[in-house]
């Protein structure tokens, strides 16, 4: 019999094209190429910081709606296609924590079922970063958060000031975990004269790390507020720190324990010197502000004739704006994280730091596939 000529694959299909209208695999990938950016609130008062960063990046905020039902769920319409695109949901976190948590959720399940390629969430504050460890008998909410938001159909999220850096390993995709401190470090260079007088302060050792760091990068001093206000003797007489009963009970002389000594803390106290100067109190969460306006109070008592707060995440919870208002603090300073005009108006002492910006080039860098680098020059694990 004779050989079959076998023929290059090329060859033999060289003389096929595609049809009208279908396009090669580069065309189709450069088609797919664009993005959208979603604002997941049902507020306009939480919409703000969205409108900021898509005006920057020169796009248009994705059509969608997002609202509540008189019964009490929450529903989330996306009103234009997004398949084959890299989507940015931007959800700022209201008062409303729990609804804002399903307005992100839902959108993500919804865009993930519409095909989107990318689904990126903006969390500027990630909620529920406070019960990142277990006491007692409670959860790790945050890791139950995590997954959630995982299943839901996110790859990959972008934070600011994260309240544990260890809450990162909690996710099954990459997180980027931006930094407020070169903004507000601005701002007091800025908008605090003679600065150069001032002293950074930690309210307790648990913030010295991030206190110093500001110290070491604005050549400042560092004081650390150390202990806590002691007991009067009337609380001591009302039985509250008695000890409890102990009940009868059978231990095996095996298993005896060491005594184990209570902690104790000793009476407040400052270690470093804020007299004669601008005392400026750094952290990552402002929201019960009784232990601000505490420790105000004990550098006012130290000498220090001006007070500021500078802090990443302006919850102002409950009637923090009064008890702000009242203090002896000059200045509490915030990013726009969170909404908190309806504290300002309450509190002319409430001061905002706009970070759209970083937010902004964070986005339009995942879209691009470059470098986040230059996003955290001279920045250090601390801050």
């Amino acid at each position: 019999m004779p050989r079959k000529l076998l023929l290059p694959y090329k060859s033999v299909f060289s003389h096929f094209r595609a049809p009208r209208g279908l396009h090669d695999s580069s065309a189709m990938n450069a088609a797919r190429s664009g993005y959208r950016v979603f604002s997941a609130n049902s507020t306009a008062a939480s919409t703000e910081l969205a409108k900021k960063i898509t005006e920057r990046l020169g796009a248009e905020l994705g059509k969608s709606v997002v609202y509540q039902e008189t019964n009490g769920e929450t529903r989330v319409e996306i009103k234009e296609s997004v398949r084959g695109q890299d989507i940015f949901i931007i959800q700022t976190i209201p008062r409303d924590v729990n609804t804002a948590v399903m307005e992100l959720l839902i959108m993500a399940y919804a865009l993930k079922t519409s095909c989107a390629r990318n689904i990126i969430g903006v969390i500027p504050y990630f909620p529920y970063s406070k019960q990142s460890k277990m006491r007692k008998r409670g959860s790790i909410v945050c890791k139950l958060l995590a997954s959630m938001l995982a299943k839901a159909g996110l790859t990959h999220i972008i934070t600011m000031d994260l309240h544990q850096k260890e809450i990162q390993g909690f996710f099954s995709f990459p997180v980027d975990n931006l930094r407020a401190s070169p903004f507000l470090l601005q701002y007091i260079q800025e908008e605090i004269p003679d600065y150069r007088n001032a002293v950074i302060v930690a309210k307790s050792p648990g913030a010295a790390k991030r206190a110093q760091s500001y110290a070491e990068r604005l050549r400042l001093g560092l004081a650390v507020i150390h202990g806590e206000a002691q007991c009067t003797e009337q609380d001591m007489d009302d039985g509250r720190h008695s000890p409890p009963m102990l009940k009868n009970a059978t231990v095996h002389p095996g298993l005896e324990l060491p005594l184990m000594m209570a902690k104790e803390k000793p009476p407040i106290t400052v270690v470093g010197d804020v007299g004669g100067r601008i005392a400026i109190i750094v952290d990552d969460i402002i929201d019960d502000v009784e232990s601000f306006v505490a420790a105000a109070e004990i550098l006012k008592e130290r000498g220090a004739y001006k007070i500021f707060v500078m802090a990443t995440h302006g919850l102002l919870s409950a009637d923090a704006p009064r008890l702000i208002e009242e203090s002896s603090i000059d200045e509490v300073v915030v990013t726009n994280t969170v909404p908190h005009e309806v504290q300002k108006l309450q509190c002319p002492k409430i001061k905002t730091v706009d970070i759209s910006l970083i937010l902004s080039e964070a986005i339009r860098r995942i879209h691009n596939g470059e470098s986040m680098a230059y996003l955290f020059r001279n920045i250090t694990v601390d801050d």
